[in-house]
């Protein structure tokens, strides 16, 4: 009897997947920390025979070749991808037995990639899971713009015939297990629902229902902004990433942290949005352990800039680190944690800053006050309504935007707060007054303030 795991990393909405039968098993599009994947395999009785991508990823960092040298498996990735290291090249139509009346089928599926291949796995000749990787996800395709401009139209036609070739190929009962679109900017668009097949796709995928040109140019349309980090991640996996290293980072105390940041490096505080507000490392920016870390901290940071990071417990750390890790930031500069007054030197004070909802924006603009309405969303989501006035600069712009901040009080919002904490602690470490809006949108208009549709 087959079995297939599946391992979410909800931080960078990617699922990886263990599937196997009684002896012997496939990883497919392993992340970068490969102890939870040996784990998993553990705890089924298995070994690792095979390790397969579905392509050279975009938005993480593999675990892919270490894996498969750590567990002898045979790596396979599609042959046309350009990589540096030795590999079982896969094409279409290849198959290999990962177990006893279990065979997977490479399907090549350009599109999100040019190289970009499924696997379709049989047991016993019957279709029993579809793992599509970037090509067909779940109510939507992975998005074609990744890999050069000028292929951007013609991969986006590509994921049109590749999403029906594996619609045609297999039946409506088996299941579609993707890797992106759980929130990653892999995907075209986001996924409604965690799972799904053939079937339900058949019905309700734009790539299934729409004829070409109608598909591409929806989906062009659609496109959101790209990572700036992305630029880094398909280089380290073409070359072979190295193996990551989750030892503790060294502890720094409250004079390192103040050379580090004379110096001109991130101290990063994953605390919560409220306890960062209420008092911490002037300086320090705020980027929540338990939000979309890695996406964030990697989309802003000046690539390769040395990180401190500052956390209630050492476990928070370690999360942290790993979260990372998946996208190639390896090795904190060092951490401290416990109480953050312990974190600056006697005789200096943690800074602070008041947080707010969108009924006390709305009455400080009845009043008159003399503030400044910072909107920090993407593009496509401003085009839904913004607040009439406001001044829109991305967060992942801000950094490098900071004096195009009109003065006075910047009242800083997002669609739901984490963003905006982000904003307001760029700019309170800039030495501007800065009130975070910790609210959701749809507030906005309960709260009276004057908007307009996009």
């Amino acid at each position: 009897m087959f079995f297939v795991d599946t391992l979410e990393f909800e931080g960078l909405g990617n699922r990886s997947y263990l599937a196997g039968g009684s002896t012997a098993a496939v990883v497919v599009d392993p992340p970068r920390d490969i102890d939870r994947i040996i784990a998993a395999a553990a705890r089924r009785g298995v070994r690792i025979a095979f390790v397969a991508e579905t392509h050279v990823h975009n938005d993480y960092v593999t675990g892919g070749l270490e894996l498969a040298r750590v567990t002898g498996a045979r790596y396979l990735v599609p042959a046309a991808a350009n990589v540096s290291f030795a590999r079982t090249p896969v094409s279409d139509g290849d198959t290999v037995t990962v177990d006893e009346g279990l065979v997977l089928r490479a399907i090549a599926t350009p599109g999100h990639t040019p190289h970009h291949t499924s696997y379709a796995l049989t047991e016993d000749g019957r279709g029993v899971a579809a793992f599509t990787g970037g090509s067909l996800l779940i109510g939507t395709v992975g998005r074609p713009d990744l890999v050069e401009p000028r292929l951007t139209e013609q991969l986006a036609r590509a994921q049109h015939a590749s999403a029906r070739r594996l619609a045609d190929e297999l039946a409506d009962e088996v299941p579609v297990l993707p890797t992106h679109g759980f929130g990653s900017f892999c995907s075209s668009s986001q996924a409604e629902g965690d799972a799904t097949t053939i079937g339900k796709e058949r019905e309700t995928n734009d790539a299934l229902t729409l004829d070409v040109d109608s598909f591409v140019a929806r989906t062009l349309a659609g496109l959101d902004d790209v990572p700036a980090y992305y630029a880094h991640m398909g280089p380290a996996n073409a070359a072979g990433p190295a193996p990551v290293d989750l030892t503790p980072p060294r502890r720094a105390d409250a004079a390192e942290i103040a050379s580090r940041l004379a110096a001109g490096e991130w101290v990063v505080d994953l605390r919560s949005r409220t306890a960062f507000a209420d008092g911490h490392v002037a300086g320090s920016f705020n980027f929540e352990g338990e939000g979309k870390l890695a996406t964030y901290l990697a989309w802003l940071i000046p690539w390769g800039k040395p990180v401190t990071l500052l956390a209630d417990t050492p476990e928070q750390v370690a999360a942290a680190q790993r979260e990372l890790a998946r996208v190639g930031i390896d090795r904190p500069a060092a951490a401290a944690t416990g109480e953050p007054a312990a974190w600056v030197r006697a005789g200096e004070r943690l800074a602070s800053f008041p947080r707010a909802r969108f009924a006390d924006l709305a009455d400080v603009l009845r009043r008159g006050d003399d503030v400044v309405v910072l909107d920090v969303r993407r593009d496509s989501e401003r085009a839904g309504g913004f607040i009439d006035g406001s001044v829109h600069i991305p967060i992942h712009h801000l950094h490098g935007r900071l004096d195009d901040v009109p003065p006075g009080t910047v009242w800083v919002h997002c669609a739901g707060g984490m963003r905006a904490a982000i904003a307001a602690s760029l700019l309170d470490a800039a030495g501007r007054d800065v009130v975070a809006v910790d609210d959701g949108f749809d507030a906005a208009a309960d709260a009276g303030l004057s908007l307009t549709s996009g």
